[in-house]
Order: C-alpha cells, then structure tokens, then sequence
C-alpha cells in the first residue's frame, strides 16, 4: 500500500507542474472505486484552476477555490503523467485533462477513491469525515517525545501496533514502523505505556528519520507503486536494515533477523539490539 512517503512523493511531482492548470475535462472511466466518484464531480472541477497540491496523512488533496478533490491510492495506485494521446491502460479508472498536461489515476485493486470536499459545507478540508479523526503528521512540531509519551500513557497496547494507529499520529506504515523500532532500539512488543521519555525522545527521531529517508529515496519499494513520471517508486527496502530480512543478519550485531506476526502484519526486528 503507497503509505506517506510514496503519497508524498506523488505530491512532490504533481505540485511541479499542476498549481494554476485549469481542468478543461475531469473523465471518470470507472467509478466503481472503494467509494464510488461522485457522479457530478467532473461538472464540478471542470473550467476551475487547481490552486495547490497538498497532502494530509496519506490523502492527496488537489485544491481549488470551492472545494478538494480527496484522492487516497488505496493498496496498488497511482497518478502518473501521460502523452494526452497515449492508449489507456485497462485499469485507468480516471483522467484529468489540463490543457497540455494529462494525469491518469490508475488502480488495479480498486481500493482507492476519488472524492470531493465542498467548501460551501466547512471552508476546512480538514473536516471531511475522512480527515476529521487523524492524529497529526509526523513532522508537526508538537509531535515530541513529550508529546508521544503523554498519548501512550495508560495503553498496554504493543508499541508497533500503536505506530499504525493513524489516530495516535498519521503516515507510520507497517514497514516504516518496524524501520523505526529497529533505529530507536526498542522491542516491537514493548507496552506503549512502558517508553520513558528519552526513549519516546529516541523514538520520534528515528520516526523523522526513516520517512525522510524513504521520501528523499522517492518510496519504498511496492510492486505495484508508481510515481507520477509513471517509474516504479525507489527501492526503499534495498535500504531497509530489518523488515523484509527475516534470517539475515542484523546490520549492527550480525543476529539473525527475526520476524514476527502482530495484528495480521509481519514485524521485523533484531532479538538482541531491540530492547523491552
């Protein structure tokens, strides 16, 4: 699944070349995504510049005056740009039309969507149903180890599993999560209430840390992600020190990695350098 820093690599291309496009045409192909596109939604953008391209968790948001586009790209999509002419491919469900810039959303899972916030019913689109219950993002400034050990106070909840808690704070997916653990020392099991706050201290860092490097390496590597210049996205776990190395050895202690199955998802950690 394209978590924050794909998402924030596709944002990163889009915001180079749409902001001040005018949609001349918005066409669905097929509107039978996780949530089916609004039907009125091409009359809605049509004729109206796309003002900015931002993102909030891993929703890109493509903003005009009235109103958002929300975008997610589900478990296998992806926004890429293509020649206004070029054959559509048969899971290229969407396309916007910007007088010589041509963008598809393609997706062959069909878990993402395409919807639209009004700003007739909130001006923030930060109330959308969608968006209202996320947690900040991870480079917030209030996101502290101070910070992080007051949300954790009182939950016996695995500390991996309370990273992908998109309410607790947005964008730690399943790898990235497991890439922080191993830099902060800290055992994937580890009672969240249990961090003291040089550990919450170590642990945002390396929170910092790892999604800057997956965003600078342009993603992590799906097999079906694709940025908007439609290249596969960078091969993040080539870089990975632990997730995806089960039996290999351990980058600073050579002990074979081990992994684990927390909440239906694989954990990859390092037996002697992670720490309860």
């Amino acid at each position: 699944m394209p978590e924050l820093p794909e998402v924030e690599t596709t944002r990163r291309g889009l915001a180079t070349i749409i902001p001040g496009t005018t949609v001349h045409h918005f066409v669905v192909y097929n509107a039978r995504l996780r949530w089916p596109i609004p039907q009125e939604l091409p009359q809605i953008i049509q004729g109206h510049p796309i003002i900015s391209c931002t993102r909030r968790a891993k929703y890109l948001l493509l903003n005009f005056s009235h109103g958002s586009q929300i975008i997610h790209l589900g478990m296998s999509g992806s926004i890429r740009r293509v020649a206004p002419d070029s054959p559509r491919l048969k899971h290229d469900h969407a396309e916007w039309r910007l007088g010589h810039i041509t963008l598809r959303y393609h997706d062959p899972r069909r878990f993402g969507a395409i919807l639209w916030h009004d700003n007739g019913t909130s001006p923030d689109v930060n109330d959308h149903v969608l968006l209202r219950h996320l947690g900040p993002e991870p480079f917030d400034q209030q996101v502290t180890g101070a910070w992080l050990r007051g949300q954790l106070a009182g939950k016996r909840q695995a500390i991996k599993q309370s990273l992908l808690d998109s309410r607790l704070i947005v964008g730690i997916g399943n790898i990235y999560a497991s890439e922080a653990l191993f830099r902060a020392a800290i055992h994937p099991k580890t009672p969240a209430s249990r961090l003291s706050l040089p550990r919450c201290d170590r642990l945002i860092q390396a929170i910092q840390t790892t999604l800057n490097a997956a965003i600078q390496a342009g993603g992590t590597t799906l097999q079906d992600y694709q940025s908007t210049s439609g290249e596969a996205g960078a091969y993040f776990e080539l870089h990975a020190q632990v997730y995806g190395k089960a039996g290999k050895p351990c980058p600073q202690c050579h002990q074979p990695i081990k992994r684990i199955t927390q909440g239906q998802r694989a954990t990859y950690y390092c037996t002697r350098c992670q720490h309860y």
